[in-house]
């Protein structure tokens, strides 16, 4: 599985899970959005394996992304839930800090874990290359590639002008041959980046213009087993869950039941089809619109009259054909366009590699 495969299902309702098996990393880095310890939250495995076996060939998410804290801590767990849902039909990535590759040396259990999944994909930036270098994280992903799993680069940066951003992805370009794409994200002023990341670098502001929110296309299985409709990270992380993001837990709920209430919510159907700044805009009676598009999401269900007309608007046939069709627009304009909009935009077209792609005239 390569990863614009991977990234241009993120659109589509219900076509991945995102699952965080632990919030303990070995790592410090000064950006994490989830400011993951090895003293953090773990949930137990079994309620995760069990949500997992209610996956069947004609009820599953296509793909299933194993993230933390730091995944591989759990080798073993990593193994059993690519396995599990493989038997379903389904297939399996996932995303590492790359603290194994430390040494030159990948330990046997991480080894089986990453042979297990369809796609891995190393975290690398400023911050992790103060803890593990860039040479070690390199000799990792080559013994990946030459395992035969297809791999992927998540590099994080300031912004478009970032010269880490054009060094990073030249000496990648360089070093695979275009042959592994790169997923470029800018720092986000949540987790321990919250105190000294630029707020301007959040996502979309809301507005009145319709803003398809792909974001809270896929269910994410929080910290603490609890469900939630997209992976903003304060919608991850923060108790109790806006009842309108809130899907359920994997202790108490199936697959089936997660994605009937992904799919059937009248006031999501809304959030995926036009972004959260139109609702405010067409059915709110406020004249100031909460400043983020995510803070203007989580803040719907304090607004019972909004909500409740948004929920109108999604109800019934009409709401299920508004959101399949923004659904398939934006799967059509495909991952580049995606990752323009959620992703550092001038870098977008190497999620598409090993397709030729133009880069900014600042990374040749």
């Amino acid at each position: 599985m390569q990863l614009a495969e991977l990234v241009g299902l993120r659109p589509v309702p219900c076509a991945g899970l995102l699952v965080t098996l632990t919030r303990r990393c070995p790592l410090r880095c000064a950006h994490c959005s989830t400011t993951s310890t090895m003293s953090a939250e773990e949930q137990p495995a079994g309620a995760l394996l069990r949500f997992a076996r209610t996956f069947t060939a004609n009820d599953r998410p296509d793909v299933v992304m194993l993230t933390g804290g730091e995944p591989l801590l759990l080798p073993g767990l990593v193994s059993a839930l690519a396995g599990t849902v493989r038997a379903a039909g389904a297939r399996s990535a996932l995303l590492s800090g790359m603290f194994f590759a430390r040494g030159g040396r990948v330990p046997g259990r991480i080894r089986a874990a990453i042979s297990a999944v369809d796609h891995f994909s190393a975290s690398l930036d400023t911050f992790h290359e103060r803890e593990i270098s860039r040479a070690e994280v390199f000799g990792a992903v080559r013994k990946v590639l030459d395992s035969g799993v297809p791999a992927s680069f998540h590099l994080t940066g300031s912004g478009p002008d970032d010269p880490y951003l054009a060094d990073v992805t030249a000496d990648i370009r360089r070093t695979f041959g275009d042959q592994v794409p790169m997923l470029v994200n800018e720092v986000r002023a949540v987790g321990r980046a919250a105190g000294w990341a630029a707020a301007g670098a959040m996502p979309t502001a809301a507005g009145p213009g319709v803003l398809p929110c792909a974001m809270a296309a896929w269910p994410v299985v929080a910290f603490d087993g609890t469900v939630v409709a997209c992976c903003n990270q304060d919608v991850v992380d923060r108790r109790p869950v806006p009842a309108h993001l809130r899907l359920g837990h994997v202790a108490s709920d199936d697959w089936a039941a997660i994605r009937a209430r992904a799919l059937g919510s009248p006031v999501l159907r809304m959030i995926r089809t036009t972004g959260p700044g139109h609702l405010y805009a067409r059915y709110g009676t406020e004249p100031k619109v909460p400043e983020h598009h995510c803070t203007a999401c989580r803040r719907l269900g304090e607004r019972p009259a909004l909500s409740e007309a948004v929920a109108r608007a999604g109800a019934g046939p009409v709401g299920e054909l508004l959101d399949r069709e923004a659904s398939r627009l934006q799967a059509q304009a495909g991952p580049v366009a995606l990752v323009r909009r959620w992703g550092c935009a001038p870098y977008a077209p190497l999620v598409a590699l090993p397709a030729p792609v133009p880069v900014p005239d600042d990374a040749r």
